[in-house]
């Protein structure tokens, strides 16, 4: 028996008692619910931005601008109205609810169904007012005539400077695609340019676009616009595949000088262009 000290002669040793050991139960109880309580919050986060990157337009907002009715020679055109139309449409398919998309026309009487509204610099400063507040990015897109000092709307030019005043007080730093579709629209690019934007024009500063005559369906850049959405992923890659595709429709039917369309996008935007992607179509 080992002997135990310090003790007095005579009395015997106290009994042994078993080593006291720290309770750990608890703080191992802690950490897993902590580590689950993280594991959650970061499956939420995942799933958010999964979400988030599965729609990422639908909590964007849209003005669609027809700013004339008469072909180039005068007489009338369904070019603009159709396009209008048709490029709200396309946005709607963006995940865009319809609520969130404002039309305008200058004969707005010829569309109950829809209901556009009457086209003026006025009541497109207000809808954007009143859409963009709420919404997470802004797409701006006009089809008309043009001239240098700017785009047709009704019978009034918006110059390059009132639009961008336009959008600097409504979309401000949110992320904004400005479409104009109209002859020597590439002199909004310079008075537009910001760092959350991409401005795409129909022509250089100096050339004409084509295809707003009596006959036509849509002006010709529209019309690439349109196709080219169903065929490619993002709006950076629908720049370069709307040029093309206008520069080869001018060639075969032997317009010139082409028109050019120009694209611009801002340091701040181009990042993120390539994760706002487009639904892609069903396959066949």
């Amino acid at each position: 028996m080992a002997a135990c000290w310090p003790r007095r002669r005579g009395q015997p040793c106290p009994p042994r008692s078993s080593p006291t050991r720290p309770d750990v139960s608890r703080p191992r109880a802690g950490l897993r619910i902590r580590i689950c309580a993280l594991a959650l919050g970061l499956a939420c986060s995942l799933l958010t931005a999964r979400a988030s990157l599965a729609a990422p337009f639908d909590s964007w907002a849209a003005v669609v601008v027809a700013g004339d009715s008469k072909g180039s020679l005068g007489g009338p055109t369904e070019a603009f109205d159709n396009a209008r139309r048709d490029i709200a449409k396309a946005f709607s398919d963006l995940g865009l609810a319809p609520g969130q998309i404002a039309q305008f026309s200058v004969r707005p009487e010829a569309e109950r169904a829809l209901k556009p509204q009457k086209a003026s610099a006025r009541a497109i400063y207000e809808a954007l007012g009143d859409l963009a507040p709420e919404a997470a990015g802004c797409l701006v897109y006009f089809t008309s005539h043009g001239d240098p000092r700017g785009v047709l709307v009704d019978d009034q030019i918006l110059p390059p400077s009132i639009l961008g005043l336009m959008l600097d007080r409504s979309c401000g730093a949110k992320p904004t695609v400005v479409v104009i579709s109209a002859c020597f629209s590439g002199v909004f690019v310079p008075a537009l340019a910001k760092p959350n934007r991409m401005i795409l024009t129909a022509a250089r500063p100096d050339r004409t676009s084509f295809g707003c005559g009596e006959s036509d369906t849509y002006p010709y850049f529209d019309a690439c616009f349109l196709s080219a959405l169903g065929e490619v992923g993002d709006f950076i890659a629908l720049g370069r595949a709307v040029g093309l595709c206008v520069r080869e429709r001018e060639q075969a039917a032997g317009l010139t000088p082409p028109s050019e369309p120009q694209v611009w996008i801002g340091p701040q935007l181009r990042p993120v262009l390539p994760l706002l992607t487009f639904p892609q179509p069903p396959s066949r």
